[in-house]
């Protein structure tokens, strides 16, 4: 057991290292939407992205925290952002999460994990996407990175750093 706690240490400042920082270029994607449409991190260009991961369609801490941007979507939207939601779940899932409860934004499929490991938030456990969000610029560059995520506070916290309050 020793011998293998500092490889496992080592991964874990390895995945550290490899998460995109705050002031770094957000790693480009190109995935299917919610419609099956292709989109492109480039497509959004322009104006602030709040690109939340999550690790399930449909479950109760994941409705939870999309209802509530959902709720809060017009609001981050008059803020100059868009809201981009990313789960390993396939384009279907995503269909039908969308409808249940009427999101307005759009999901993005992940099936083959890309886009959760090139932003270094796969669990591996699990393997699905870990609850963290980035607050992406108009330039595509990463503004901040919410690690902390309490999915019945967390639209609130967007609001406020989109504010300027945090």
């Amino acid at each position: 057991m020793g011998i293998n706690q500092p490889s496992n240490l080592n991964t874990s400042r390895m995945q550290s290292i490899t998460n995109p920082q705050a002031g770094t270029a957000a790693p480009d994607f190109t995935t299917q939407n919610t419609t099956g449409k292709t989109v492109h991190l480039k497509d959004f260009r322009g104006k602030k992205l709040v690109l939340y991961f999550y690790p399930k369609d449909d479950t109760p801490r994941c409705t939870v925290e999309s209802c509530g941007l959902r709720d809060q979507y017009q609001k981050i939207r008059e803020l100059g952002a868009e809201v981009l939601g990313v789960s390993v779940d396939s384009v279907e899932s995503h269909q039908k999460f969308t409808e249940k409860f009427h999101l307005p934004f759009q999901l993005l499929a992940d099936t083959d994990k890309s886009i959760t490991k090139a932003y270094g938030v796969l669990n591996d456990k699990s393997n699905m996407a870990r609850r963290v969000t980035f607050l992406i610029d108009e330039h595509g560059k990463i503004l901040k990175t919410f690690e902390t995520v309490k999915p019945d506070q967390h639209p609130q916290e967007i609001l406020d750093v989109l504010k300027g309050k945090l």
